[in-house]
């Protein structure tokens, strides 16, 4: 049962914002040397074979029943495969900061999904106007010119790209909400499994073999597989288990921070105000959805 947070899982859930923050400009590293495909699947197959390794070292054993292959299948689809090359694709015409702060939407989709596919999620006025005052943020980032081009040509697209991936990942979430109950971390190595499967053959398909790159983008890909792909499960575990998922939905709010700022740090990324704008009202919404209420209920 979980218990109050203590010093280690502030550290632990910081650390966790700080490593998938850092995901997004690694992926803008890695595409110095990579292309898009190579970039996911890279990373995919680099992080089933880190979180394998978990396992084994755990004695975790794997369940593989036609449902829970059927929902690691969606997961790893939805959650891995789809994202990673949206995310992966978009970050050659936006920037780093631009796809982390999207990534601020995720708990919000969330939120207005499961209103009609988790029972017992039922859309609140609270959750509702929190819903939309997220969405509001949404609009303030992607912009009023989002269907016109501008700097890049693909720019457009690519905002549009980074939202789909959100997307993705929040219909990803409720399918593993949805799950029979399994061990997390097997549950895990199946879903990476599944994408890798799939990313794969689709880069050999579409772009051959892997070039020989310089030592950064390796670097990246290296990091982007070991740590945000397939380190990071078992730290998201072990936080869930000592202090419950409600506290480690917190780190929805420090991704997109770690995001810009790493982005700008390590890429000399523009930061327009529009952007620390919609962050803001992005946050303000997910967190008024998910505030309880002042009343109390009476015990019976």
């Amino acid at each position: 049962m979980p218990h109050t947070p203590n010093t280690g899982n502030w550290i632990g859930l910081i650390a966790l914002g700080l490593i998938w923050g850092a995901s997004f400009p690694g992926v803008t590293i890695a595409l110095e040397g990579f292309s898009p495909v190579w970039v996911a699947a890279g990373r995919i197959l680099i992080g089933a074979v880190t979180l394998s390794l978990i396992a084994v070292a755990m004695g975790v054993k794997l369940r593989m029943s036609p449902a829970i292959m059927a929902f690691a299948a969606g997961m790893g689809v939805l959650s891995n495969a789809l994202p990673f090359f949206l995310l992966s694709w978009s970050q050659q015409h936006v920037t780093s900061g631009f796809a982390g702060i999207t990534m601020a939407a995720i708990p919000l989709f969330v939120i207005g999904l499961a209103h009609f596919l988790v029972q017992g999620e039922t859309l609140t006025r609270q959750k509702a106007i929190g819903f939309v005052l997220g969405l509001v943020g949404v609009a303030v980032l992607i912009g009023p010119g989002v269907f016109a081009a501008s700097g890049s040509e693909f720019e457009a697209a690519a905002r549009v790209g980074c939202l789909a991936a959100a997307l993705s990942y929040a219909v990803g979430a409720i399918i593993t909400r949805r799950c029979p109950d399994v061990h997390p971390v097997g549950f895990g190595v199946l879903a990476l499994w599944v994408a890798s499967a799939i990313m794969l053959p689709a880069a050999l398909v579409t772009d051959g073999m892997p070039p020989m790159v310089d030592i950064r983008p390796l670097l990246a890909l290296l990091y982007l597989g070991l740590l945000p792909t397939g380190f990071a499960t078992l730290l998201l575990v072990g936080i869930i288990r000592s202090a419950g998922p409600s506290f480690l939905s917190q780190v929805n709010y420090h991704v997109p921070v770690w995001s810009v700022l790493l982005g700008v740090i390590f890429l000399a990324e523009d930061l327009p105000g529009r952007f620390i704008l919609a962050l803001a009202i992005i946050i303000a919404g997910l967190m008024l959805a998910r505030r309880k209420g002042l009343q109390a209920r009476a015990p019976a």
